[in-house]
């Protein structure tokens, strides 16, 4: 089964599926407050209406998924004939609706996903693009896709977003990415062991690999999840890196593909 090569050791669902549901909460209390969606995002061509119409269609595949998985051939026919524009128009089409309708239907389709994900065995898989997941995969997924769109949201608004531990979980996907994020970009993977050290919210300190690995990434852990998560440049955020491998790997960090 294929599981993008990440190292899911430390994902709890019973953890990160609460989780996931308050980042959606967080989010939807944003936007409902918000008459004007046609505001542009940091996202090219994406307004706000774009951002919260990817969810709600990104929300919708996973329940396929998860419901039907033979239905889901479709989807994946649907995003080869479009290409890589499979988002964008999916996006484009869900904001051509009401604001009304399209918050109605995000709020359902992403509290039928938590509760499919709940009831799941977390050793089922089912179809995804290019993989094979679980929903221990699949639960940290959503919530980082949900954060970083949220991000751009906050940022379209001016509005300022206090870190929370939610974030562990984008950082622990972020960190589990190294290899993706070389295969991303067409680079061979370091064999080096790496060490990453966060400054989590409230004074918390995260970290993964040895310590005394040579290859080290330092910094706040929202300028690390804002770095793979590609809503900030390297040169945006403190992050520091110790070798050559390490400062590649932020030059080039990624949690999806």
């Amino acid at each position: 089964m294929l599981d993008y090569g990440l190292d899911l050791s430390e994902v709890k669902r019973d953890i990160a599926l609460p989780d996931l549901v308050i980042e959606g909460d967080e989010l939807d209390a944003l936007v409902a407050a918000h008459a004007d969606w046609s505001v542009p995002t940091p996202a090219v061509g994406w307004t706000i209406a774009h951002q919260i119409a990817h969810l709600a269609a990104a929300d919708a595949n996973v329940l396929i998924a998860l419901k039907n998985p033979e239905a889901f051939d479709i989807v994946l026919q649907q995003a080869e004939a479009a290409g890589g524009r499979v988002a964008d128009l999916d996006a484009a089409a869900g904001a051509a609706q009401p604001r009304s309708e399209l918050l109605r239907q995000w709020r359902e389709v992403r509290a039928d996903v938590a509760a499919a994900l709940r009831d799941i065995p977390l050793d089922q898989g089912f179809p995804w693009f290019g993989s094979q997941l679980t929903a221990t995969l699949m639960v940290p997924l959503r919530l980082m896709e949900t954060w970083a769109h949220g991000q751009d949201v906050f940022d379209a608004l001016g509005v300022s977003r206090p870190a929370t531990g939610r974030l562990r979980h984008v950082a622990a996907l972020g960190v589990a990415g190294r290899e993706l994020s070389f295969y991303a970009a067409q680079l061979p993977t370091p064999a080096a062991p790496f060490r990453v050290e966060l400054n989590g919210p409230e004074g918390a300190t995260w970290v993964w690999g040895p310590e005394d690995a040579e290859q080290r990434i330092q910094g706040s852990a929202l300028d690390f999840c804002l770095r793979v998560t590609q809503r900030r440049s390297l040169a945006e955020t403190g992050l520091t890196a110790v070798g050559a491998d390490a400062q590649q790997w932020l030059e080039v960090a990624r949690v999806f593909l």
